[in-house]
């Protein structure tokens, strides 16, 4: 009788959700599709995991109680004839997702195509950007401590280019306990001496462990309160990886205790720390890494919902700083683009490193939105470890060893432990196990952005990044190794120690004492902003960019604008004025263009601001011009056909007809047709260009030229031949000759 039920109710209810209700309360359905409550970890190592966005006003969504959370693996499944089970919610329209038996690819496609699906992606993984496995990073050195000790934090020199002078920030701004920086990564070490102050309070707050996977978190409980790094041991086969502490050493660098008579110096002074877990034993999660993200900027509080028993709704301590060091090779997906979109829009600061592959630039740090750091060694040129690219913002010190054996003499020295696999003795990275990597580059920047809000609470997300672009030191061109050479666009090889350009290491080195004073400046300061901030174009194609998003503090205006090309002035011009709030410029050969705004304000004050070209390599259209003739009768009009005009596979999309030369001479007809009408109007010579551009947005032109010619006497209509009235007079003339006994005597009788 049930089973006869069940199948009439699926005859009655297929493909409306309306029916979901009453078919859950039958056992055997939808229930058996569904994980049960409280057991979404254990499906976190599914053979494909991703993680959905659902479309605003579907049907999977309209199902939805009021204040509940997305948990559709039910519905999708039966939809798709497929068993799903449900992971974690990420947002009111956003969860994670398992299945089994296809790749985690396949269940994406499958997911796309479903109508009330915005995007999928898959759930990947995550890894900690730490030491690369590079000869001039290895350990075995044989001191204990940098000789230099935390040279990344002093005011810069002749030896140490690229140090970002925390110290003269700190006599600005010393940072403020209200100020949070949330760090991501594989937890804390919460007894170590130097996250204590002086008066014994903490820099750390309590913080939570995000990982889902039983096997991952080395705790053997999953997700709870704890963020306590346990250690991240990882076996690969017949191979080990000890515990890195790599939460610990980034959290040091932003927090750790400073002017508390031991240890180091945290970059961000009296800011506050927040920990969170997202990795554990080889790698992280996506989706337990923006669950974490949301929490940090207290975006879950609106859900009165939780994912599972246990964890948390409401953050206490709300970030203002998100720092991540982690990532993995490929584009920013959907899942990652939202969510930093998301937190920038509610104004926190996204600062992600950039990687250390010596390529392309990791995701997350590649979403729009995220302040991605590269690292550069104390000389100022690119870490060789260091990715690199237009996604770029700013760079920092990363650490570096100079040597290939030996000490290294310039690791970045932070909190650490020395545990094989289990917690060991807290103490900190030295000449002999070096803490390398963009990983340090970014809690730098973080640490910097922390002061910089302790200074000026008011500062917008747009207005941080704006800053530290701003108060950056321009990159050196000296002073690396013999024979190094510039940086250039990451292509599939590697780029060791190079030259860093605005358009592959961001826009400068940080200086963080600049910053805070800029920061605490800024109410008096105009902000130049250039729309768009990149483009990529094809070889000669134009690109038109803005400075109307600038602005003056009150009671001043902007007065004067500035336009320039600071990088790849021979790959690129401008085609219009360069002292407007816009500007035009065509790309004319292959590479990166810089392209600088800078404004001044009616009391004299000025900021610049800078945008990236990317001029592709493409060949142009070839603009053909065809004519009958190249020599026009002033008063006559002559064809001009375009239409010859190609490019291989690619078509025509627009025609400009323009008199380069002699345009007092005649004038144009459908001048932006194939084929265009000249009208000669006075005798001379001309030069017409055909201007055409493809469907790929590469122009080509052409010219053509002709000469204009008087018309011949009496030529009324001025072109050049016998009028039908002077013809038809001058036949009439010839037979008045003719005519026997007519005319003036000159015809006499002959006798």
């Amino acid at each position: 009788m049930r089973s006869s039920l069940n199948r009439l109710l699926r005859r009655l209810c297929a493909g409306l959700l309306l029916c979901l209700p009453a078919m859950a309360v039958l056992p055997g359905l939808a229930q058996s599709q569904a994980l049960p409550a409280g057991t979404a970890a254990s499906a976190a190592d599914s053979s494909a995991r991703v993680i959905v966005r659902y479309r605003q006003g579907g049907a999977l969504m309209k199902s939805l109680a009021p204040g509940m959370r997305p948990q559709h693996a039910a519905a999708l499944g039966r939809h798709l004839s497929m068993r799903l089970q449900d992971g974690r919610a990420l947002g009111s329209r956003m969860q994670a997702l398992r299945a089994t038996g296809l790749s985690s690819q396949a269940l994406v496609a499958r997911l796309a195509a479903h109508p009330d699906v915005e995007w999928a992606v898959v759930d990947g993984r995550k890894t900690i950007n730490a030491l690369p496995n590079d000869p001039l990073l290895a350990d075995h050195q044989t001191t204990t401590t940098p000789l230099v000790g935390q040279w990344y934090l002093r005011a810069p020199d002749s030896s140490i280019v690229s140090a970002v002078n925390a110290v003269g920030a700190w006599d600005i701004s010393t940072g403020s306990r209200s100020v949070t920086v949330a760090v991501l990564d594989t937890g804390v070490r919460f007894d170590h001496p130097d996250f204590q102050n002086s008066d014994g309070s903490s820099k750390l707050y309590p913080g939570f462990d995000f990982i889902s996977s039983t096997s991952t978190s080395s705790d053997g409980d999953g997700r709870d309160s704890d963020a306590s790094d346990l250690g991240d041991a990882c076996t690969s086969g017949r191979s080990t990886t000890p515990s890195s502490w790599h939460g610990t050493q980034t959290a040091g660098v932003v927090g750790a205790a400073t002017n508390n008579g031991i240890g180091m110096a945290g970059v961000g002074y009296n800011t506050m720390v927040l920990p969170l877990r997202v990795l554990g034993k080889c790698r992280g999660d996506d989706s337990d890494i923006i669950a974490a993200m949301y929490y940090a900027a207290n975006l879950s509080n609106d859900e009165p919902w939780t994912v599972l028993p246990g964890d948390p709704s409401v953050n206490p301590h709300p970030a203002k700083v998100v720092s991540m060091s982690l990532g993995s090779s490929g584009a920013c997906n959907a899942a990652y683009g939202t969510v930093v979109a998301d937190l920038v829009a509610a104004g926190v600061s996204v600062v992600v490193s950039a990687g250390n592959t010596s390529g392309k630039v990791a995701t997350p740090a590649n979403c729009p939105g995220a302040i991605a750091v590269a690292a550069i060694r104390h000389v100022g040129t690119k870490v060789g470890f260091s990715s690199l690219g237009p996604e770029v913002a700013i760079s920092a010190p990363g650490g570096n060893c100079v040597n290939t054996s030996g000490d290294c003499l310039y690791p970045i020295l932070t909190t650490t432990n020395d545990g094989v696999s289990a917690p060991g003795n807290n103490t900190y990275s030295d000449s002999i196990k070096p803490s390398l990597g963009t990983s340090f580059s970014a809690p730098i920047v973080a640490g910097t952005v922390a002061l910089m809000l302790a200074a000026n609470p008011a500062l917008t997300t747009a207005q941080v990044l704006a800053v530290l672009q701003h108060a950056a030191r321009p990159f050196p061109s000296s002073g690396g190794a013999d024979g190094t050479p510039n940086c250039v666009a990451p292509t599939g090889a590697s780029q060791s120690e190079c030259y860093c350009s605005a358009s592959t290491c961001g826009a400068g080195m940080l200086d963080a004492a600049a910053a805070v004073a800029r920061a605490a400046g800024l109410a008096s300061l105009p902000t130049a902003v250039v729309s768009p901030g990149g483009a990529s174009l094809v070889q000669g194609a134009s690109q038109a960019f803005s400075a109307t998003g600038s602005s003056a503090s009150a009671g001043r205006s902007i007065v004067a604008y500035a336009w320039r090309i600071t990088q790849g002035g021979a790959l690129a011009s401008f085609s219009a004025a360069t002292d407007g709030a816009a500007t035009t410029v065509i790309g004319t050969s292959p590479g990166t263009v810089t392209v600088q705004l800078t404004v001044t304000d009616s009391a004299g004050a000025s900021d610049s601001s800078f945008a990236t070209l990317q001029v592709l390599a493409i060949a142009p259209p070839v603009a053909a011009i065809s004519a009958d003739t190249t020599s026009v009768s002033v008063g006559s009009a002559l064809s001009l056909s375009g239409s010859g005009s190609a490019n291989g596979g690619r078509s025509i999309s627009a025609y400009l007809w323009t008199i380069s030369s002699g345009a007092s001479l005649a004038n144009l007809q459908n001048a932006s047709t194939s084929v265009a009408t000249l009208n000669a109007t006075a005798p001379g010579v001309v030069t017409v260009q055909l201007q055409v551009t493809d469907s790929a947005g590469a122009v080509g032109t052409s010219t053509f030229t002709l000469s204009l010619v008087a018309a011949a006497p009496g030529g009324g209509s001025g072109s050049g031949a016998m009028s039908a009235a002077w013809l038809a007079g001058l036949a009439l003339a010839t037979l008045a000759l003719a005519w026997p006994g007519r005319g003036s005597g000159s015809a006499r009788r002959r006798g």
